[in-house]
C-alpha cells in the first residue's frame, strides 16, 4: 500500500520514501509513500524525479502507485523524490479554480458541472444547460474573482461519506472520503492537490463557450495561464493596432469596416467573373460549328464545377441550338445547358444519370448532378452530347 502524502499536504516538494517493488521491467517502482499525484478526476499526473531518474507517468492501482520511470530502476531500497513544482502548483491553480467557478455557477446562475478536464493550456467544465450566455458568463467570472480576492481558506478534511453533509455534489462512495472545503461556498468529496487559499488560485479568466451533448462546456484560465494567455492576447491586440495604425479599442469598427468592403469587394469580384465568363460563352458559340444536326456542341472538362462554368454554359446556350456539356473531376460531376426549345436538360441529365448511378436534376435550360466515379465522366459525356 502507497501512502498518499498529497492527500495532507499538497505542498510537498521532496520526499523520502523505500521502494516496496517493480514491475518486471523495473521502469515501474513502486513506494511505500509518495507525493505524486496520479492521474484521477480530470487532473493530470505529477512529473518530476525519483533517485534523479525522471519520472514520466504516476498511475493510481488502487491500493497502490506506480511510478514510471525514464529508464529501468537499480538503485538502492531508499529513495528520494522531487516534484516538478511548477507543474504541480499550476494544477493546484486550476483544480481549486474549478471548484470555485463550479460552485458560483450553482450558486448565482443555479446551473451544475457534469464534468472537468484539466488541459497542458486550458481546462474546461461541462456545465448541465444546453444555452449559456455570454453575460451569464461574465457574471460568473466576476464573482469568482471577488471570492479570489476575499483569500478565503480552502481546507482538506476527512469524513465518513454516510455522515458528510452539504456536499455540492453527492458522492457514491462508501467509508472515508476526504472533503475539500473553500469557505463558505463549498464542500466537494475530491482525491486532488489544492491551493491554501483562494488568493493563490489567481486571476481566473473564463475564455469560450462550446454547446456539447445537450450540454455547455466552458474554457478556463487560472492564475499563471490566465496571466499568460492575457498577456498573449494583448501583444497580439498590439501588433493588430500597429499594423492598422489604430488604437486597440477602435478594432472592432475598423475590422468590421475592412470586412464590409472585403465582402463588397468579393461580390465585385464574382460578378466580373460570371461577365467574363458569359463573354466566353457568346464568342464559343460563334466559334462554334454546327454539327450535321444544326446543333452546336460545346464540351468543357475542368477540376470542378464552379458559377463561372455556369455563366459560360448559360450564355453559350442563350441563343439557338446549342447543348453544353461540363464535366467536373472532383467531385465527379456533369452539369448540361441547352438552348430555349432544345432537348430539355433536366430530362436529358436524368435520363444518363439513371443509367450511370449518378444523382442530380435541373429544369429545361440548365441541370446539374453527380456520378459515384470519376471513370464514368467519359460515357457522360457521350451520353448528354447525344452522340
Amino acid at each position: 500500500m502507497t501512502e498518499r502524502l498529497y492527500y495532507h499536504d499538497s505542498y510537498i516538494r521532496e520526499f523520502q520514501a523505500r521502494v516496496t517493488g517493480s514491475s518486471l521491467d523495473q521502469r515501474a517502482v513502486y513506494l511505500d509513500r509518495s507525493a505524486f499525484y496520479p492521474s484521477s478526476g480530470g487532473q493530470p499526473h505529477d512529473l518530476g524525479s525519483l533517485g534523479g531518474i525522471p519520472v514520466l507517468d504516476v498511475v493510481d492501482e488502487g491500493d497502490r502507485v506506480a511510478h514510471v520511470l525514464s529508464s529501468p530502476w537499480a538503485g538502492s531500497e531508499d529513495v528520494s523524490g522531487s516534484i516538478d513544482w511548477s507543474r504541480r502548483l499550476d494544477h493546484m491553480q486550476q483544480h481549486t479554480g474549478q471548484h470555485l467557478l463550479s460552485a458560483v455557477f450553482a450558486e448565482v446562475l443555479g446551473i451544475e458541472t457534469v464534468s472537468f478536464h484539466l488541459g497542458p493550456d486550458s481546462s474546461t467544465i461541462e456545465l448541465a444547460k444546453a444555452q449559456v450566455d455570454l453575460e451569464e458568463l461574465h457574471v460568473a467570472e466576476e464573482r469568482a474573482n471577488t471570492i479570489v480576492s476575499e483569500n478565503r481558506p480552502v481546507t482538506v478534511g476527512f469524513e465518513d461519506a454516510a455522515a458528510a453533509e452539504g456536499l455540492r455534489k453527492p458522492t457514491g462512495r462508501t467509508g472515508e472520503i476526504r472533503v475539500v472545503t473553500i469557505a463558505g461556498l463549498d464542500r466537494s468529496a475530491c482525491g486532488g492537490t489544492h491551493v491554501r487559499a483562494t488568493g493563490e488560485i489567481g486571476p481566473i479568466l473564463m475564455r469560450s463557450l462550446e454547446k456539447i451533448r445537450g450540454n455547455t462546456r466552458v474554457e478556463f484560465l487560472c492564475g499563471g495561464r490566465a496571466v499568460r494567455r492575457a498577456r498573449s492576447d494583448f501583444d497580439l491586440l498590439s501588433g493588430l493596432s500597429r499594423l492598422f495604425s489604430s488604437a486597440i479599442d477602435d478594432l472592432p469598427g475598423l475590422a468590421l469596416a475592412q470586412r464590409t468592403r472585403l465582402e463588397e469587394s468579393e461580390k465585385a469580384v464574382r460578378r466580373m467573373a460570371a461577365e467574363l465568363a458569359g463573354q466566353r460563352g457568346y464568342r464559343a458559340y460563334d466559334e462554334t460549328q454546327p454539327g450535321p444536326d444544326g446543333i452546336r456542341r460545346l464540351q468543357k472538362r475542368c477540376s470542378s464545377l464552379t458559377d463561372e462554368i455556369r455563366s459560360e454554359a448559360l450564355s453559350f446556350t442563350s441563343r439557338p441550338g446549342a447543348l453544353f456539356v461540363a464535366l467536373g473531376e472532383t467531385p465527379p460531376a456533369l452539369l448540361l445547358a441547352s438552348s430555349e426549345g432544345g432537348a430539355p436538360a433536366g430530362e436529358k441529365l436524368k435520363a444518363v444519370l439513371a443509367e450511370l448511378g449518378g444523382r442530380g436534376g435541373g429544369n429545361a435550360r440548365v441541370a446539374q448532378g453527380s456520378l459515384p466515379s470519376s471513370t464514368l465522366l467519359d460515357r457522360a459525356a457521350i451520353l448528354l452530347a447525344g452522340e
